[in-house]
């Protein structure tokens, strides 16, 4: 079995590693998981457990344009200064 830290952060890497460029969807990072790590992954135990950790630290939000995604946070322009 994969250890939720590497599936947790795999998933990072791939949400960041992307943004701006693409909206991943929980669906599509469970796929990308099971490309990544074979009959290793299981979606409902280490999978919803690394988006948990995610999003509960932080690193990684969710958002709603017609659809739920995960992404990174954004910075607003204010928040620069």
């Amino acid at each position: 079995m994969a250890a939720v830290e590497e599936v947790r952060d795999a998933m990072y890497k791939m949400v960041s590693g992307s943004a701006g460029q693409k909206k991943w969807k929980a669906t599509d990072l469970h796929k990308a998981c099971i490309e990544l790590f074979g009959d290793d992954y299981n979606k409902r135990k280490e999978g919803k457990e690394a988006i948990k950790e995610l999003v509960n630290s932080g690193k990684l939000v969710y958002t709603y344009f017609g659809g739920s995604f995960i992404e990174v946070p954004r910075v607003e322009g204010a928040a620069n200064d």
